[in-house]
């Protein structure tokens, strides 16, 4: 069994940055494919990112393309989400997610194990 601890959450200034992490442990391979999802208040949980286990394919909402990058160190287990430009509509939780496949997956139900979430939060 996989667990995933998200950390780097904060409050941040509108146009500043932060760098999420996700820490894989438990029973962890490298060849599964890993994704960022958000969720505001009253609002449905989104995608925001995803990249395949190679880290050579990656998938951005049209909402964050340009602003946040994703990537992954296997060697450590660890899945990264750099947040630059951030705004308040990013303000959110996010949570890291695996999927048991070498594809990243754009949508909720297409991943199979899930973190508990960090919070994000831009004033207005």
């Amino acid at each position: 069994q996989v667990q995933l601890v998200e950390s780097g959450g904060g409050l941040v200034q509108a146009g500043g940055s932060l760098r999420l992490s996700c820490a894989a442990s438990g029973r962890v391979f490298t060849t599964y494919a890993m994704g960022w999802f958000r969720q505001a208040p009253g609002k449905e949980r989104e995608f925001v990112a995803a990249i395949s286990w190679t880290g050579s394919i990656t998938y951005y909402a049209d909402s964050v393309k340009g602003r946040f990058t994703i990537s992954r160190d296997n060697a450590k287990t660890t899945l990264y989400l750099q947040m630059n430009g951030l705004k308040a509509e990013d303000t959110a939780v996010y949570y890291c997610a695996v999927r048991f496949s070498v594809v990243p997956g754009l949508t909720y139900d297409e991943y199979d194990v899930w973190g508990r979430g960090t919070q994000v939060t831009v004033p207005s």
